[in-house]
């Protein structure tokens, strides 16, 4: 049984995880207003390969046998599959809206993964969408309406390119969720998001092995290791305890401090300014998202902490 202080604990430490998420963005931000040669694709491969090596030495310090898992071919190819469709499109459409638009924004796109998530398995499992489901979704979708638009049907606030960049992320976050989980019932998760991690980076480098040169400032690697650091490695072990004592859908509840913080830190870092249709629209999509984990009779797979900004 675990006891009220403990429990207020580790949701405090959910939350901190959550505004984690959301401040990697802002350092990504900054580094892409650094200089043009550092690009997402360059920081999603460093991102994902070291991050993916820190968590296999987490998970063979835990004893949890990363390397035996491999060895079973059916689970080695859905961990591909989980790297190169989930992971690799989560973060790399993630960074791609961030540097042409802002954190703020792809962190919020991002957050109507869930509904492509219930709109796939309405389709492909007949799962039953209730009337909140229904409501939900119209008010998510709404508010990325207001998101694009600033509440006005003649132009876009943000560039079709940022809206196109996060709606795939959004499908990302979809995929992330439903490709592992049948297999993060039998294995541990930070063996199977740590080699989802890095066959991702490798499959990256593979597309793309040659970059122009980065500069070497101070501030390049300072914020891409608080990318890494505060981004992922630090926020998944803290998201991934407090999973023991805090309920999966307080949890998911606790992730609309990503967004939050995500706004928060570009309107203050970045200039971004927010019209009041804007704030409407983010918290249309933030709520509607919330609302999901709120329904008593929808079946609820927590697949893994998410390991995105």
């Amino acid at each position: 049984m675990v006891d009220s202080k403990t429990r207020r604990l580790w949701t405090f430490l959910a939350a901190l995880a959550a505004v984690m998420w959301g401040i990697s963005g802002l350092f990504a931000k900054g580094l892409f207003n650094i200089s043009p040669k550092i690009t997402p694709m360059w920081l999603t491969q460093i991102r994902l390969i070291i991050s993916g090596i820190v968590l296999l030495v987490i998970a063979a310090i835990l004893k949890q046998k990363p390397i035996a898992s491999l060895k079973n071919k059916h689970d080695a190819l859905v961990i591909l599959a989980y790297g190169i469709f989930g992971l690799l499109p989560v973060q790399l459409f993630y960074f791609m809206c961030i540097q042409v638009a802002n954190a703020s924004i792809a962190t919020i796109l991002q957050f109507i993964g869930p509904f492509f998530v219930l709109g796939y398995l309405a389709i492909t499992h007949k799962q039953v969408m209730r009337r909140l489901d229904i409501l939900a979704a119209i008010f998510a979708f709404f508010g990325v309406f207001l998101l694009s638009t600033h509440g006005q049907f003649d132009h876009l606030a943000i560039t079709p390119v940022a809206l196109f960049w996060g709606l795939l992320s959004a499908l990302g976050e979809a995929a992330y969720t439903l490709i592992p989980v049948n297999i993060v019932k039998r294995m541990s998760t930070l063996v199977v998001t740590g080699w989802g991690m890095l066959f991702a980076g490798i499959s990256l480098v593979i597309i793309q092995p040659q970059f122009q040169a980065i500069p070497n400032q101070p501030s390049v690697w300072l914020y891409t290791a608080a990318v890494i650091i505060i981004g992922t490695i630090i926020p998944f072990q803290l998201m991934a305890n407090a999973l023991r004592y805090v309920v999966p859908s307080t949890a998911s509840l606790l992730d609309a401090f990503e967004p939050f913080s995500a706004t928060v830190g570009s309107v203050l870092c970045f200039g971004l300014v927010m019209m009041p249709m804007d704030w409407v629209g983010s918290v249309l999509v933030v709520v509607a998202a919330m609302a999901l984990n709120l329904t008593p009779k929808q079946k609820k797979n927590k697949i893994n902490p998410k390991t995105k900004p």
